[in-house]
Formats: structure tokens, C-alpha cells, sequence
């Protein structure tokens, strides 16, 4: 049995979920391989870098790179994702996470911001028919070691936004992202059928086969 330890650089709990259960599914075909992903310590006393990259791939690179020289040895992941809007010409792509607060969109009383960039991008496809509200989460992974890139992958998952939310079980833009496929949003999903669906586990699933193969000796 070889053991696989990857410290992700986020303290989101949303996307560590979605990272560990990838994780769990993938070794479940590997049974030779136990991955483990942890957060990374100390994270909250790291500067953080500037995500200033144009692209995900940039900006998950940047990350990786600056947060693998604080973990001496270890693999480090990073990613940047995010939602991309065909009407909206892609945006709010990379600053998915800071849309409301680019608009200078006013929320009063309002201050949770995944419910703030909500209610911003609802606002900003307010005349956009619902049959032209095409939409793809889209991420980017990228894994470091000592300030360098060992491996990058990518991973989408395709959709629609709805008029207005639905679901509690998700995250960011997830009440609003809807799967014509299954009749649902991102957020009337439980954990684990989200996984099939999820643009952080396509990509974490991409990204491991590559990890392992450098990582691990060739039978």
C-alpha cells in the first residue's frame, strides 16, 4: 500500500469537501494508493499571494507556487475556479468570488458574500432570457513542490442559471447553477451525487493520475 499526503492551500470548507470526497472516489479504483488531503498547516499566517493572474491557470499556479515554499518537501495544491457566463461574456470568471464587490453592488444589511455576488449576478442578468443563461463552473489545479509546478489539470461542469435560488446544500454560486440533466440545482445536492458533477473533483481527478505517476515507484 503507498501512502500519497497532499496539502491543499485553502481553508474553504466547501472546497475541501468536494477535494476529500474526489479523493475517496479515486482511491476506491486505486485500493494499492491511500491519499490523503490535508489543509495546510499554518495557512492562516501566510500571506497571501496576489490573484491578479487574467487566467485560472494563472492564478491556481501563483498560489501553488507561493504557498509549496512554506511546506518544505510536501506537495501542495492550489486552485482557482469559478463561474463563467456566456451573456455575460465569461465573466464573472476569476473574480467570481469578488463579483458584488467589483459591481460596487449594494447589499444593505447583507453581508455574507456568497449571498451578495448572488444577488449581483442576478441582478446583472436581469433582461437575460432564461434560455440564454448558459453557464460552466470551470476550474483549474495546480500542484508545487519547493516553489516549483509539478502538474496542472482542469476540470467544467456545464449548466444554467435560474431567476433565483434553490437548494441550501451548496456553496457560492451553487443555488443559482442549475443541471438540466438531473432537474436540480448544485445546491439541492447531497455530497456525494455532487461529486459526478463537480468541476473541483474533475479536475482533482485529472490531477492525481499525473501526481501518482511521478510520485509513486513503476511496478
Amino acid at each position: 500500500m503507498h501512502s500519497l499526503l497532499l496539502y491543499v492551500a485553502t481553508t474553504n470548507a466547501g472546497k475541501l469537501r468536494d477535494f476529500a470526497a474526489a479523493a475517496t472516489t479515486f482511491a476506491s479504483t486505486h485500493t494499492d494508493v491511500q491519499i490523503r488531503l490535508e489543509p495546510l498547516p499554518g495557512l492562516s499566517a501566510i500571506p497571501a499571494p496576489p490573484e491578479d493572474e487574467p487566467t485560472f491557470a494563472g492564478n491556481a499556479v501563483a498560489k501553488a507556487v507561493a504557498y509549496s515554499r512554506h511546506a518544505a518537501g510536501q506537495l501542495v495544491l492550489a486552485d482557482d475556479s469559478g463561474l463563467e457566463v456566456d451573456a455575460l461574456e465569461g465573466a464573472p470568471g476569476v473574480r467570481s468570488a469578488r463579483y458584488a464587490d467589483d459591481r460596487h453592488y449594494a447589499t444593505p444589511g447583507i453581508a455574507d458574500t456568497d449571498t451578495r455576488n448572488n444577488l449581483c449576478l442576478l441582478d446583472a442578468l436581469l433582461e437575460t432570457p432564461l434560455a440564454d443563461r448558459r453557464a460552466r463552473y470551470h476550474c483549474v489545479l495546480a500542484a508545487a513542490r519547493h516553489g516549483s509546478v509539478v502538474a496542472t489539470a482542469s476540470g467544467e461542469v456545464e449548466g444554467m442559471l435560474l431567476t433565483r435560488p434553490q437548494g441550501t446544500l451548496g456553496f457560492g454560486y451553487d443555488p443559482l447553477f442549475y443541471l438540466p440533466d438531473r432537474q436540480c440545482t448544485m445546491a439541492q445536492l447531497d455530497a456525494a451525487t455532487k461529486l459526478a458533477f463537480s468541476h473541483r473533483g474533475r479536475a482533482l481527478a485529472a490531477l492525481l493520475p499525473k501526481i501518482l505517476a511521478m510520485e509513486l515507484p513503476s511496478s
